[in-house]
């Protein structure tokens, strides 16, 4: 897939009923994006939270609660406790946070009765249509794991090949991307680069080529990597970057949307189902932009 438009008719196309269960959701930002979903057909809202605070902001956006399944909660704890169980028990396909704190949330999430616990790392992935690049583009982790270890590097690829294949991508290119292009000891990034590069080798790591340490020019710009005597399958090729930290994760996503004009979807991974975790920051569209990836990437959790 190169677009969002794609990603959603993908969705669209995908006959079986789909619903989002949306915690504390009386959020006239997060409710625009419920509007979208419904109007494109991507899935119904089941809406958890304070039943007059949500009909008031609904009102407010122009979104027809007709036929809406409304859960009253007003405790939010117990609201984002409500919405992750819908998803536990089979009512809805993903949950989405709606006016309530990240940590509360995940708390709900990761709840040993009720949650969405796995044995598997959570990780955000991010994909991006970036104007003028030939495919759509996936950064992990940016909002997550702050200075991911090599095993938790690991995890956090296979997080993203859970994306990745929802986009009909079989064998995702990966690029752990790093200041330079040549493994330093003194910089412990491409030592872990490195690694992975031979672990995808040995076959590892199953799905995916990875080729590193590459900077981010080589990973993205074959012209790049040519000018550099850089000969790998992954320059220039890179589906996935895989950052080193979180700070350059998180610099990068924003450069992107902020100076680079791209839209973004961003998806918890690491659940048994896909979690839409995103800021009060982000635009509509790119909430909207993060339903659609996220009920898509509930085919290949």
């Amino acid at each position: 897939m190169k677009s969002f438009k794609e990603l959603q008719e993908k969705v669209v196309s995908m006959k079986e009923q789909r619903y989002i269960a949306v915690a504390v959701a009386q959020d006239e930002e997060v409710l625009k994006a419920i509007k979208g979903a419904k109007e494109l057909g991507l899935a119904e809202p089941i809406l958890i939270g304070d039943e007059k605070a949500i009909r008031e902001a609904a009102t407010n956006v122009g979104l027809s609660l007709d036929g809406v399944r409304i859960e009253h909660e007003t405790k939010l704890d117990l609201a984002a406790k409500k919405a992750v169980s819908l998803v536990s028990s089979g009512q809805a396909n993903i949950v989405m946070k709606g006016l309530i704190g990240t940590s509360p949330f995940l708390k709900a999430v990761l709840d040993k009765e009720v949650g969405l616990r796995t044995d598997k790392i959570l990780s955000h992935v991010a994909v991006f249509e970036i104007p003028g690049y030939d495919r759509l583009l996936v950064i992990t982790d940016a909002a997550m794991n702050i200075a991911p270890g090599l095993n938790d590097k690991v995890k956090i690829i296979n997080n993203a090949l859970v994306v990745t294949r929802s986009l009909g991508i079989e064998k995702a290119k990966v690029a752990p991307v790093c200041a330079v292009e040549t493994v330093n000891p003194d910089m412990p990034a491409t030592i872990d680069a490195a690694a992975l590069t031979l672990m995808s080798e040995r076959g590892q790591i199953e799905g995916a080529i990875i080729d590193g340490p590459l900077a981010l020019d080589n990973a993205i710009s074959l012209e790049a990597a040519k000018h550099k005597g850089i000969t790998s399958p992954v320059a220039g090729h890179a589906d996935i970057l895989l950052c080193p930290d979180i700070e350059a994760g998180n610099m990068t996503y924003k450069a992107l949307v902020y100076l680079g004009n791209a839209e973004v979807a961003g998806v918890i991974i690491g659940a048994k189902a896909p979690v839409v975790l995103t800021s009060r920051a982000d635009t509509y569209i790119s909430k909207l932009n993060s339903i659609a990836l996220s009920l898509l990437a509930c085919k290949t959790c």
